[in-house]
């Protein structure tokens, strides 16, 4: 089963199940977490080859929901679901076809589409790095930065490196051969009837205007929001507001 991060204790309210994205795992999102479970019970997870959890030779979507559904039977009851980009389609792959699991459903700048933002070259970037010559993080970024530009993704990339074991806390090998699927989308019948946020950050282009009557054929009840000044990682860069949003949307009857 997947490792989880547990925050806070059992209240009136569903409990909240947050996904992480690509080369993420539940522990970057613990910020978000502690105010959250200020009012609910919230589960962190780390997705499958990412963080404390199993490494496996698929990394599908069908994988990944059927990952998520056996922490939510395991833990005994439906939940509100949070997910961020590819935890976003592994939450809405879980809602197509178990919805019963699922009470209310937030999906963070991300649509079950096909995306051609290609992620191979942080991939490279991870496996260039002589961990060998790594005794410390800042090792790391020093060397991340030889192939990436962006000072926030190198800090980023170092949140999965364990240092003292001198290896990536994520399975690159498999990241890198089913990236195709972790880019697309299954093909799906099912449809998700429940209250459904669609919250993006308003610079990102991940979820456009023109994707919302596909998205409303999946998810009947879909609303749609935006973060002013935030990017795709809009629950890093503009962490009061997300929050905010999302407790709103939780609160709702």
């Amino acid at each position: 089963m997947l490792n989880f991060i547990d925050h806070g204790t059992a209240s009136p309210h569903p409990p909240l199940l947050i996904v992480h994205g690509l080369f993420g795992s539940g522990r970057n999102w613990g910020a978000v977490a502690k105010r959250l479970s200020a009012h609910r019970r919230v589960i962190c997870v780390d997705q499958r080859n990412h963080g404390q959890s199993p490494w496996f030779d698929s990394h599908s979507y069908e994988d990944m929901a059927a990952n998520l559904a056996e922490v939510i039977h395991h833990l005994g009851s439906p939940m509100d679901v949070l997910g961020h980009s590819m935890g976003g389609k592994a939450a809405m792959m879980l809602a197509l076809t178990q919805p019963e699991l699922v009470n209310r459903l937030i999906i963070a700048d991300i649509a079950p589409v096909t995306y051609g933002h290609d992620q191979n070259q942080n991939i490279e970037a991870m496996r260039a790095v002589d961990l060998s010559q790594v005794a410390k993080r800042s090792d790391a970024i020093a060397q991340l930065a030889n192939h990436l530009e962006d000072t926030t993704l190198q800090t980023f990339f170092t949140q999965s490196l364990d240092v003292k074991e001198q290896r990536w806390r994520l399975n690159l090998d498999v990241l890198d051969r089913e990236m195709p699927k972790i880019l697309g989308f299954p093909v799906t019948t099912g449809r998700y009837e429940g209250p459904t946020l669609f919250l993006s950050g308003a610079t990102s282009d991940y979820v456009t205007h023109d994707q919302r009557p596909m998205i409303r054929e999946k998810f009947p009840k879909a609303r749609f929001a935006k973060i002013t000044g935030a990017g795709h990682w809009l629950h890093a860069e503009k962490p009061r507001e997300f929050i905010a949003s999302v407790q709103a949307w939780l609160d709702i009857a």
